[in-house]
Formats: C-alpha cells, structure tokens, sequence
C-alpha cells in the first residue's frame, strides 16, 4: 500500500494512492486522525477496506508534502555505505554516526529543492528512509522490523560548506527546503524483512549514486536497536539510512548542485522522488 500526506487547495489530509487516484482516509474516517502520525499512533491500516470507488482526487490535483509532515524525530545516519566512508577518507565507526534534521528542512515530491543565497555547495544524498510505525526502546535486532510502519526515498540534501565548518554537521543538514521526502510510503507488507533494495540518484538525468541495502555498514535493524537504546521511537519518527558513494563533495572535479537542475532519488519497490533545485 502506498500512503502519502497531501494538501488539496487549502486542506492539507492523507491518504491511499490507487492507480493514479487518491482516497483521502481523513475524510473517510470522518476526521478521526488529524494527520498520518496520529494515524499511525492510533489508527490501523489493516482495519480499513478500500477500493478504487473511494478515490476522491486524481493524483495530479493534488501537491504532496514530506510523507511525514511533522515527525517528533528525524534521526539521520552518516558514513553508512563502506564507498562512502572511503571516498570521505574516514574509517568506519564501531557504532553508527547520528545527527538529526528538523521538519522544517523537509520537502514533498515534485516540491522545489532549495539552494540557500548562503552559499553555493547544495549537495545530494540519496536514502532510503524507514518511518516507524509502533513505539519502542530498547528495541531488540530480533524485534525491529515489528516496529516498522514502511520505507520511503529521502534526499539528505547538504550546504557544505555549513555542514564541515566544525564537526557538528546540524547547520549544513537542516536548512529549509533541502530535505527531498517522498514520494509516499510504501507499507511494511510491500517489501519482505530483509529484501534487498537497491537505491539510485540522477542529477538531469546521469547516474550519481547507486547501491543496494546489503552494502550498508549497519543494517536497518542495527540502527533501529542502537537509536532506541537513547530514544524512544514513535509512530512518524523517521531514520534516514545513509548516503552511498559518488555524492558531489567528492567527485573530481567537485558537482554542485544549481538553480534548475532535476534531482531524482530511485528506491527498487518504493518509487522515485523528484525535486527541482530552486536558487532564492
């Protein structure tokens, strides 16, 4: 099942896409759940029974936001592909490197992805984000899967320069509009536990980025057990998985990204998120 957050004229709701169609679950369960996190806290999908005669709007008539809106938590994940900690010259890390986004930095699909008037080194990192669907801490490795409400295609979109001027990364990761989120999220029951997902950005077109999920330092149940060890995970929380090799700080010469420029981030069985950088 695929389930975006939308915005309809002024309303902003969520829902399924069937087809090329949109059920709008808010109003369907009559205003129950105010957004997809309340949802996802009280809701249960596997309750609801829908079919293509309750698609309310085509896909088209409507703008998606970030699939989460408003998480409690972004919790990102650094050098977690080994080409990744090689091309950065770094050596990898007995526990995984976290730092955090704020919601306000997030973007939907098609929505512009923007390159701030501080500067010139917007980069791109394409990710597979998981969103949490039941709250936990100390969640065991065994367990963590039991914890997932489904996967998505997240752009980690860096102001370099504002990221590596200390070693605290936070100001270059969280400048608004740099955080591509979407299409929609694809639920848990799409995808089997473990299957291995290959991910891909494009920049106009080129390759930049390719990779696929058994290349990952630490796997996705790994970061659910060491994130809920100092937090606990809640329904709409969002883990941002890692970036692969090729990003644009690294290449030779160095590629940023400029007002114009497509970029598309590819997720085997999730779909593709596509934003347009817009210079201020």
């Amino acid at each position: 099942m695929k389930i975006v957050s939308f915005r309809h004229g002024e309303k902003e709701s969520f829902g399924v896409v069937i087809n090329d169609g949109i059920v709008d679950l808010k109003k369907k369960l009559n205003n129950e759940y105010s957004d997809l996190k309340t949802f996802l806290e009280k809701g249960n999908l596997e309750d609801i029974n829908i079919d293509v005669n309750d698609v309310q709007y085509p896909l088209d008539d409507v703008s998606l936001l970030p699939v989460i809106p408003n998480p409690e938590k972004i919790v990102c994940v650094g050098l977690n592909y080994h080409a990744h900690v090689e091309e950065c010259g770094e050596t990898e890390t007995a526990t995984p490197v976290i730092f955090f986004r704020y919601p306000s930095s997030q973007i939907g699909h098609e929505e512009n992805l923007i390159l701030p008037k501080e500067s010139s080194q917007l980069d791109f990192e394409g990710e597979i984000a998981v969103v949490i669907g039941k709250s936990g801490r100390r969640i065991s490795v065994e367990d963590a899967y039991n914890h997932i409400a489904g996967y998505s295609c997240y752009n980690d979109g860096s102001v370099r320069d504002w990221q590596l001027r200390t070693s605290q990364w936070g100001p270059g990761k969280n400048f608004d509009g740099t955080g591509g989120f979407g299409p929609w999220l694809v639920t848990r029951d799409e995808i089997k536990d473990g299957e291995v997902l290959s991910l891909e950005t494009r920049v106009n077109g080129e390759v930049m980025q390719s990779s696929t999920t058994n290349l990952l330092i630490f796997s996705i149940p790994k970061l659910i057990s060491f994130i809920s060890n100092f937090t606990t995970l809640k329904p709409g929380d969002v883990i941002v998985t890692g970036t692969p090799g090729g990003v644009g700080l690294k290449r030779e010469p160095q590629f940023f990204l400029k007002n114009g420029d497509v970029v598309e981030i590819e997720v085997s069985k999730v779909g593709t998120l596509r934003n347009t950088v817009k210079a201020e």
